[in-house]
């Protein structure tokens, strides 16, 4: 039974709900399938009629105008109903015998009734936006809607929701509409002013943007973009400006503070700059000439690069999917589709750029894995070209309290490119020209660069690349990032311990379960590095634990060496401190020789001050690292201390060659550091110029050239700044073992062929929970864990089987033995008094019993998809948890359901398995 069959509720026009006889025959539903759309709006039709009495006291105080809105809104409903038949209406016209739901005959007029399903999440979410615009349009604003107010709101009458269009005159109700463009009437636009028609020629395809119109020295928002700068500014509401519509603005000096606060809210904030003075255009063009206007920057919160940002990492991802058959499907396996999907995201602050390809069932279990890595801002996707079920997990990504996640669907072919026409637009531009690829710009259709070489679905991966490419050009990010952008592979799991989305959420690694929060995880537990490079690093090596003996040792033998010379740490940890954010600094620096506001007369000046405050601070970085770096060579060369770790070796040895030493002191020798206004130096040139114009001129052409020298060595920055985020982590985890509040070990790491009898071993003693520990005092209960051959004589099972009562701790148990695998393999100190372990292929967990209604799962279903994830891809290597297995349905199914799969895990892979059972 679908939802939409079964979760129907009726509402009558005058009254309350009134539920359908049992026997209700569903052949009575006129159902149009492409009118699905407009759910939302007919349960808006139905608390308008609901809110009518209440409108009509406030409304008879109030011009004409706003009644006319109210009226012509009614009449959209009305006009839908006898067009179309939407969804959701009850009719006798189609038979003269059908009944209503109460079962009484009437005549047509009176016997119509809105029938509207429960609201999904989209559903919802189209809800919430078409109230705004209603109230912005129709509802009590708190201003005047008389004399200017009404005739402003009658001359953009055509922009009300009842007629409201798209640019190719689609109605919202289409499925093809796009909500970012719009259709403006010719005999309306015929009628702007000057000013007006550079306005809206712009604005029309950019709705989804907060244009920001430059008058003078002001900057202005109007109609629906003056209502958001009321309401989230607090600025105040006028008719004036541009053609005598709703406006409200700021001065040039508030600007970017405006903008910051708009972009921090979720909101896209574009810029129309004056590209010429007026003396110019008059000098041009007569004394009648209108300034031009360009739309030159726009920023959104997945593609803010400077400015205050927050440490996190911030990705804008791109997603291009096909469904398959499956060409060697798993025996006893019901899914016989293949899910191919390619993607491509960019850390816009970073100036990197990511493409890939993985393969998945309907489970959509790696496309999960994805989504929680990467933890995009903003996900584009093909319209049209992607599943209801890879759509539904987009749409569960915005955990609650954060800023919601925008989904941006990409018209096919024209945004969404087929890989041939995409490698061909990347190539023509030259785009990524500082790639170390050397076929990336020759001709020829298989000159696939080294980055989608690796992947695994060339054409999908190129078509998401291209989709990415296509977006940040018309957000005017294609200058700034494309050129000199690093294009790497991306792999969802890169040889690594196998963390799965739903493994990830149920450990809370990353973000609780609460609040979507830091406070509880093991990224919270770890965290205490000073730098954002260091942060974002952890980040992605929680997500990717190693599986390499002597990757681990490597990072193990440098947290021990750092524990051991608590001085040096404590220098380094203060020098890190001190640094700025130097991995999003040199990606800035590299693009510094494009900016979207160079060529804007009245922002050139304060466009260059920023660019020598960012070098300055750059180079002033760089050269601050490497004398922490060579902090360490200077303990060691004073045989103060003697390093073993392989790590801090290659560290104290990194700084500097001579080419970049001789780089290095050039450009210090450019930059006056005790100046604040950060002005170059010219002892170095013997002259000086008097005009300011002239000397603007020097300055830039100076800047240009030393920016130029910086970038030769753009690899060797890159190594550095990885190389002190490496540094920053190790000594988080060196923090974290001295602020435990129990035992800590390092973990004893043994191949599993190199085990009694082989399989794989998980050995703990005196095991406790990192950061649950229980009662005020602190105080927990450690546990051993003995999993696997203990010796040659000894061999202990492979599966174990917690019971006992509730709050008693099991749960937390599995978690800790998780979390302690994890931290190992790391490269950290694991909670306990002794470890002895196998490297872990893959964890996988079944927490917690919670259903999924809008994907039509109850709990027991989701259940059973997760066991059967566990059988089907669990190896002899993987460490399965699974809580209390079948307490989704009675108790007899639920223990056979345990015992089955228990049984099977340990047989047939020798799983190292724990139960919990509570029955």
């Amino acid at each position: 039974m679908s939802q939409q069959q079964s979760l129907f509720s009726f509402y009558s026009r005058g009254g309350a709900a009134a539920k359908p006889k049992a026997n209700s025959h569903r052949s009575d539903f006129s159902v149009v399938k492409h009118e699905q759309r407009e759910v939302a709006g007919c349960r808006e039709g139905y608390h308008l009629e609901q809110g009518r009495k209440k409108l009509d006291s406030a409304s008879q105080g109030q011009s004409l105008s706003t009644q006319n809105v109210l009226q012509s809104i009614e009449e959209r409903f009305v006009r839908r109903e006898k067009a179309v038949k939407p969804i959701g209406i009850v009719t006798t016209e189609s038979r003269e015998t059908s009944l209503d739901p109460t079962g009484n005959k009437r005549i047509r007029e009176t016997e119509e009734k809105l029938v509207c399903p429960v609201p999904s999440i989209a559903q919802n979410q189209n809800l919430q936006k078409r109230r705004k615009l209603l109230e912005a349009l129709g509802a009590d604003d708190g201003v005047e809607t008389t004399g200017a107010w009404a005739e402003a709101r009658a001359k953009f009458e055509w922009m009300t929701p009842s007629k409201i269009r798209d640019a190719e005159k689609r109605r919202p109700c289409h499925p093809a509409y796009d909500e970012r463009t719009l259709h403006i009437p010719h005999d309306v636009f015929h009628k702007f002013s000057a000013s007006q028609k550079q306005y809206w020629t712009t604005k029309c395809k950019y709705m989804d943007t907060l244009l920001f119109f430059k008058v003078g020295k002001f900057y202005e928002l109007y109609e629906l973009d003056a209502e958001v700068g009321h309401k989230e500014l607090d600025w105040k509401l006028t008719v004036s400006g541009v053609g005598k519509c709703r406006q409200v603005g700021c001065p040039e000096s508030g600007i970017d503070d405006a903008i910051q606060k708009l972009v921090s809210r979720g909101y896209k904030v574009g810029r129309m700059e004056q590209i010429e003075t007026a003396e110019q255009a008059r000098a041009k063009r007569g004394d009648k000439a209108m300034v031009q206007r360009e739309l030159v920057q726009i920023i959104t919160p997945s593609t803010v690069m400077d400015g205050n940002i927050k440490p996190e990492a911030v990705h804008l991802l791109a997603l291009k999917e096909e469904v398959r058959e499956a060409t060697n499907p798993i025996p006893g396996k019901a899914d016989k589709l293949v899910i191919a999907i390619g993607f491509a995201f960019v850390d816009a602050a970073a100036g990197r750029f990511y493409v890939g390809s993985l393969s998945d069932d309907t489970s959509l279990i790696n496309l999960k894995t994805l989504l929680t890595q990467v933890a995009p801002q903003e996900v584009l996707y093909e319209s049209g070209g992607i599943s209801k079920e890879s759509l539904r997990a987009l749409r569960r990504l915005s955990a609650p309290g954060l800023l919601p996640v925008t989904l941006t669907p990409l018209q096919p072919s024209l945004e969404f490119m087929e890989a041939g026409d995409a490698i061909r637009m990347l190539r023509s531009n030259r785009y990524f020209t500082d790639s170390s690829d050397n076929n990336w710009h020759t001709e020829g259709d298989d000159s696939w660069p080294t980055a989608l070489k690796l992947s695994a679905d060339i054409p999908l991966a190129t078509s998401a690349l291209g989709a990415l490419v296509s977006h940040l050009t018309r957000m005017k990010c294609d200058g700034e990032l494309l050129p000199n952008g690093f294009l790497c592979p991306y792999e969802v799991f890169k040889g690594s311990l196998r963390l799965d989305g739903q493994t990830v959420s149920n450990l809370e690694l990353l973000e609780n379960r609460d609040d979507g929060g830091k406070a509880g995880t093991l990224f919270n537990y770890l965290d205490s590095c000073v730098t954002g490079f260091g942060k974002r690093l952890l980040r992605r090596w929680i997500c990717h634990p190693l599986r390499n003996i002597g990757d681990i040792h490597y990072r193990l033998d440098a947290v021990d060496e750092l524990n051991s010379w608590p001085e040096m740490t404590c220098s380094l940890r203060a020098g890190l401190r001190k640094l700025p954010d130097l991995e999003r600094l040199i990606a800035r620096i590299r693009n510094l020789s494009f900016s979207p506001l160079a060529g804007i007369p009245t922002a050139a000046k304060k466009v260059h001050q920023r660019k020598l405050k960012a070098f300055c601070s750059t180079v002033l970085g760089v050269r601050a690292a490497g004398e922490l770096l060579l902090l360490i060579n200077n303990l060691r060369s004073d045989g103060n201390i003697e390093l073993k770790s392989k790590f801090l070796q290659a560290a104290a040895a990194l700084p500097y060659p001579k080419p970049v030493e001789a780089c290095l002191k050039e450009l210090e020798l450019g930059i006056d550091a005790s100046c604040k206004t950060c002005r170059l130096s010219k002892s170095q040139e013997g002259n000086y110029v008097d005009d300011d114009e002239q000397e603007d001129e020097w300055e830039a052409r100076r800047l240009s050239q030393l920016i130029d020298m910086f970038n030769e060595h753009t690899s060797f920055w890159v190594k550095l700044v990885d190389t002190l985020g490496q540094l920053d982590v190790l000594i988080s985890f060196a923090s974290t073992i001295s602020a435990a509040n129990g035992p800590t070990c390092r973990p004893q790491l043994v191949p599993s062929p190199c085990l009694p009898k082989g399989g794989s071993v998980l050995h703990i003693e005196g095991l406790w929970h990192p950061y649950a520990s229980g009662g005020q005092d602190g105080a927990f209960v450690p546990n051993d864990i003995e999993l696997g051959p203990v010796n040659a004589s000894r061999i202990a099972p492979h599966a174990m089987l917690l019971t006992g009562p509730n709050m008693g701790g099991k749960s937390t148990l599995l978690r800790a033995t998780c979390l302690a695998v994890i931290m190992a393999q790391l490269g950290c100190y694991v909670p306990g008094e002794a470890c002895k372990l196998s490297p872990v292929d893959t964890i996988f967990t079944r927490l917690g019993a919670s259903d999924r209604i809008m994907a039509g799962e109850s709990t027991f279903m989701v259940e059973c998809n997760e066991a059967a994830s566990v059988l089907h891809h669990a190896t002899s290597d993987s460490l399965v948890i699974l809580d209390e297995l079948g307490r989704g349905t009675s108790t007899f199914d639920g223990y056979a359901i345990a015992y089955a799969s228990s049984v099977h895990s340990g047989a047939a892979t020798a799983i190292r398995n724990t139960q919990t059972a509570n029955r």
